[in-house]
């Protein structure tokens, strides 16, 4: 565990195509040939960095889904557990965005398209549900929202810090207020 997170931070930090092993090892503390004990690539590494994100945050998404919450409040629990799983994976999720498009095309990381066209989907329907529920705009494209959402909330790995002055929950209620309910303030009376 302690070398796929050693190994997530170099990945993230200098990009998965410009890491070499021994970079990983150095960072790592260990000789180049000793990763190879542990793994049998480079490609290995990432790949069990990236799939336990992706089985950690679609756990968490599952368990929201089968909560049976109405659409406003599905839509604020998966915003919050995505602050969650990036707390927890914010080097893999910086992998994710910058990696992912290269990587879907090996066989070894077609999941990674999966799992897109799933988070896709999944985002889709809610807000399809929330305009039937009355509690979304059914006037805005559902297809924007979406993009808008995902990219909002994922781009934040970039500059998360784990042990910040916001918790990931403190984040998600400021971002979907901001999302939700808009950054103007209340007209004065």
């Amino acid at each position: 565990a302690e070398l796929l997170a050693t190994a997530a931070e170099v990945f993230a930090s200098q990009g998965y195509s410009a890491t070499t092993i021994r970079q990983v090892a150095d960072a790592a503390g260990m000789l180049g040939g000793s990763l190879y004990y542990h793994f049998d690539s480079k490609e290995a590494m990432v790949d069990e960095i990236l799939s336990t994100f992706l089985d950690d945050m679609w756990a968490a998404y599952d368990r929201v889904l089968d909560a049976g919450l109405d659409a406003r409040g599905t839509l604020e629990a998966i915003v919050t557990e995505s602050f969650r799983s990036i707390d927890r994976h914010r080097p893999a999720v910086v992998i994710y965005q910058n990696e992912s498009k290269h990587l879907a095309g090996s066989e070894r990381f077609t999941y990674l398209l999966d799992s897109d066209r799933r988070f896709e989907e999944m985002w889709t329907a809610l807000l399809e549900r929330g305009v039937r529920e009355g509690v979304l705009r059914a006037d805005l494209d559902r297809g924007l929202i979406y993009r808008f959402i995902r990219d909002t909330v994922w781009v934040a790995a970039n500059w998360y810090q784990p042990g910040g002055r916001l918790s990931p929950d403190d984040i998600a209620k400021q971002y979907l207020a901001m999302v939700l309910e808009g950054i103007q303030a209340e007209p004065v009376t």
